[in-house]
């Protein structure tokens, strides 16, 4: 899009960054390297910020990753039964606060369809009209674990669905995907409304009942006092220092270790610190 004032200084800069970028496209950096030094020196000199340099990235990563990469494994997947009753599984989705869940049929390896929660406020105001699961139930969307992420996101938005199914090699169901992992991979960690009521602690994010997104800066009193854990708070200051010290050196992105029994993701990190971590718990302690 044109700039009307050819003079501006944010026309200027805009031009000047679509320039780059369209050069950089062009051929200039001759592999993934040189490209990731060039958005980096971007960044560097004002040209782009922090957080368009980290969805650049994420925009290159998306490409190169395959399903399998992102989903959530089949363990944490919530369901429901299709055999259960309004009364037995509300409290499933109440309690996940999910929008879509996979409705099964004995174990997760055999999916009649999927729910979505806004489905049932048709009965929840007319008493009169007899509930059937069945007669809600949308198609269950299948994906192989080996397909590529950028070709899902794709499918995603023209037929216009959110969440799918993975299925292994032998047809197995191994997880499942929505287009929030995706455009997470993209924009960074998405939080709604629901994740802010959550938050009494704004450094730690459940995301399921043993899943929890954590800062890296959070203070290792709050950590413990929040995990009931007991990690020396004379070795470190921050749950950040302790997975550092653990890892012996400074960890990319999805690296994983493991320290008494808590499994750590790194989720998001720069060159010189840890930010974002992912927490695993070995068994229910909140």
């Amino acid at each position: 899009m044109s700039d009307d004032n050819p003079h501006s200084s944010s026309g200027s800069n805009g031009k000047n960054w679509m320039t780059k970028i369209v050069q950089a496209i062009s051929g200039e950096p001759k592999n993934r390297e040189e490209f990731v030094e060039f958005i980096n020196e971007a960044e560097n000199n004002d040209v782009i910020d922090h957080g368009t340099r980290e969805m650049i990235e994420g925009v290159m990563e998306v490409g190169e990753m395959r399903v399998r990469d992102i989903m959530i494994p089949r363990a944490q997947m919530v369901t429901i039964d299709i055999e259960q009753s309004v009364e037995e599984f509300l409290p499933v989705v109440l309690e996940s606060a999910h929008s879509r869940f996979p409705v099964i049929n004995e174990d997760k390896d055999h999916i009649e369809g999927t729910l979505l929660a806004k489905d049932l406020l048709q009965y929840a105001f007319n008493e009169e009209k007899t509930f059937a699961l069945t007669d809600i139930l949308r198609p269950a969307i299948i994906v192989p674990e080996s397909k590529r992420v950028d070709i899902l996101l794709r499918e995603f938005r023209q037929r216009r669905y959110h969440m799918a199914i993975v299925v292994d090699e032998y047809g197995g169901v191994s997880g499942l995907v929505t287009i929030e992992d995706i455009l997470e991979l993209i924009v960074g960690e998405i939080e709604d409304e629901h994740d802010a009521e959550e938050g009494s602690n704004d450094d730690i994010r459940p995301l399921n009942t043993s899943t929890y997104s954590v800062k890296a800066l959070t203070p290792l009193d709050d950590f413990n006092e929040f995990f009931e854990s007991e990690f020396d708070e004379e070795e470190a200051d921050t749950i950040g220092g302790i997975v550092l010290k653990a890892f012996g050196h400074l960890p990319e992105k999805d690296e994983t270790v493991t320290i008494n029994d808590i499994q750590f993701i790194v989720t998001n990190a720069d060159n010189r610190r840890l930010i974002q971590l992912k927490v695993l718990l070995p068994k229910i302690k909140k």
